[in-house]
C-alpha cells in the first residue's frame, strides 16, 4: 500500500512526519510504501542517512499554511505539498493521504479533488477514542458547524460503516450527544435529530450527556462540528492538565513518589489509551478515498501512528469501497431511504 503524507505540515514539521515516516516503515506489518511530499532538499536532510525502498521522495516546491483561503488552494498554491498529495489520492498513485497541516484546506481539496461518495450530503470528520466498555467513534468533531438533522443522520450511517468494516465492531449503538436524556432537551436541532435518528435507526439508543461519554453503551456519538470540536477540544485539554496535577502532587511528598514507583506501568498505560499523541488523526468519512487530519502539534510518535491508522482501512476496505453500503442505508434497516 501506497501513503501519501505532507512533510511541510504541522507545528513540528517537517521533522515529526520524516521520523514518523521511518518509524512506521520500521514497525509496519504491511508491504508500506510512504511517499514523502514537500520540500526535497529538506526532506533528504530530515532523513539523514537512512534509506531505504519504502520510502520514496516527491518535490513541492510551495507549501499551505493558517493564513491561506482553504477553499482557493488548489487555485493559488497548485504545487504545494497537500493538493500534490491529495492529487495522488485521486489518480490512484497512493492509498491514502495524512497531513497535519491546514485541516481546513485539507477538507477543502479532498471534498474539491476527490469528490463525495454517492448520495453523501457533507464530509464529516470522525474521531476514534476509546471508552470504558470499547472503541468508540464522535462525529463530527468540525467539519460541519452548521449541520441539519439529514445531515447528522448521514454522520450516524457513515460511523456505524467505518467502525463495522474498519474496527470489526458489528452492529454499533448510535448515540446522540445532548444537554440531557430526555428527547424534549436540546436545540430545535437536536430534537428535530433525535426524532429523525429513532425513526429512521433501529440501534439508536436515545441522547447522550457529555458526562457519560466513556461509560455509556453507544458505540458512535454523533453531534453537529462545533459541538463534537469543542468536546475533543476540552478532552485534550484536560487529559495534559489531570497528568500535570498528578505529577506535582507526587512530586510534592516523598512517599507519593515512592507509592507512584508502584503504579507507573498503570498510569503509562492510562495516559497512553487517551493521548492524542498515540493515536492516530481523524477520518475525512464521505469523501471519494482515505483522508486523515492529523493534530497540528503531532509529534514523530504521533505521525507514525497517523500512519498505522490509515493502514487499516487501506488494508481493509476503503472509503471508496465503502460506498455501496454508504448510500444504501437500508443496511442499518431504517425504513425510508429518502434521507440518506
Amino acid at each position: 500500500m501506497y501513503i501519501a503524507l505532507d512533510v511541510m505540515g504541522g507545528d513540528n514539521a517537517p521533522h515529526a512526519p520524516v521520523q514518523g515516516a521511518i518509524r512506521a516503515v520500521k514497525n509496519s506489518r504491511f508491504d508500506l510504501k510512504i511517499i514523502l511530499i514537500g520540500d526535497e532538499l529538506i526532506i533528504k536532510k530530515e532523513l539523514g542517512g537512512f534509506k531505504s525502498e519504502s520510502i520514496s521522495v516527491l518535490h513541492a516546491s510551495e507549501n499551505i499554511t493558517s493564513n491561506d483561503q482553504a477553499s482557493k488552494v488548489i487555485k493559488t498554491k497548485p504545487e504545494s505539498s497537500m493538493v500534490k498529495g491529495i492529487w495522488l489520492l485521486k489518480e490512484k498513485k497512493a492509498d491514502a493521504f495524512i497531513s497535519a497541516g491546514n485541516t481546513g484546506a485539507q477538507m477543502a481539496t479532498s471534498l474539491l479533488t476527490l469528490g463525495r461518495i454517492p448520495h453523501v450530503k457533507r464530509p464529516a470528520l470522525s474521531a476514534f477514542f476509546s471508552g470504558l466498555s470499547g472503541g468508540k467513534i464522535l462525529c463530527d468533531v468540525g467539519a460541519n458547524p452548521d449541520a441539519s438533522p439529514e445531515n447528522m443522520l448521514q454522520f450516524a450511517i457513515m460511523s456505524s460503516v467505518y467502525l463495522d468494516h474498519v474496527e470489526g465492531i458489528k452492529n454499533p449503538k448510535i448515540g446522540l450527544m445532548n444537554i440531557g436524556e430526555e428527547s424534549t432537551k436540546g436545540s430545535e436541532l437536536y430534537q428535530n435529530t433525535y426524532s429523525l435518528l429513532k425513526r429512521e435507526l433501529p440501534n439508536f439508543i436515545g441522547n447522550i450527556e457529555s458526562r457519560n461519554i466513556f461509560i455509556c453503551d453507544a458505540d458512535v456519538l454523533v453531534c453537529d462540528g462545533f459541538v463534537g470540536n469543542t468536546i475533543i477540544k476540552f478532552a485534550e485539554g484536560w487529559v495534559l492538565s489531570f497528568a500535570e496535577m498528578i505529577k506535582k502532587k507526587i512530586l510534592s511528598k516523598a512517599r507519593y513518589k515512592i507509592g507512584a514507583q508502584m503504579i507507573q506501568p498503570a498510569l503509562d498505560e492510562i495516559r497512553n489509551k487517551y493521548d492524542y499523541e498515540e493515536h492516530g488523526g481523524s477520518r475525512l468519512l464521505g469523501v471519494n478515498g482515505i483522508s486523515i487530519v492529523c493534530h497540528g502539534a503531532y509529534q514523530a510518535t504521533a505521525e507514525s501512528w497517523g500512519i498505522a491508522g490509515a493502514q487499516g482501512p487501506c488494508a481493509g476496505k476503503t472509503y471508496c469501497q465503502l460506498a455501496p453500503r454508504a448510500k444504501h442505508p437500508q443496511t442499518l434497516r431504517p425504513p425510508h431511504k429518502s434521507t440518506a
